[in-house]
């Protein structure tokens, strides 16, 4: 069973940027499709972005798209999230995940995952 590794986060001025990883011990990355999800307090936890290996497909939610960017680092079996021009609406404990198939945006939809890293973004 695959097992997930988040890191990155910390605390970044409004503007700023963030780059997290996901790694993952015990089965590769590249049968999966690797999502990023964000949970703020007292909210619900919501889609960021994915990414299918094979092919390469990417998606985004409306609320990074243009800020954020999912890639893969084939030499380490990890998923980057490179977060740019961040916003204090970004704050959240960032989660990534990983499902077998296609792209798709609903957390029950994914079968493992990590144990999150803190996204702190001040004004």
């Amino acid at each position: 069973q695959v097992r997930l590794v988040e890191s990155g986060g910390g605390l970044v001025q409004a503007g700023g940027s963030l780059r997290l990883s996901c790694a993952a011990n015990g089965r590769a990355l590249s049968t999966y499709t690797v999502g990023w999800f964000r949970q703020a307090p007292g909210k619900e936890r919501e889609f960021v972005a994915a990414f299918t290996w094979s092919g390469g497909s990417t998606y985004y939610a409306d609320s990074v798209k243009g800020r954020f960017t999912i890639s893969r680092d084939n030499a380490e079996n990890t998923i980057v999230l490179q977060m740019n021009s961040l916003k204090p609406e970004d704050t959240a404990v960032y989660y990534c995940a990983v499902r077998q198939g296609g792209l798709r945006t609903a957390s029950r939809m994914y079968d493992a995952w990590g144990q999150g890293t803190q996204v702190t973004v001040s004004s």
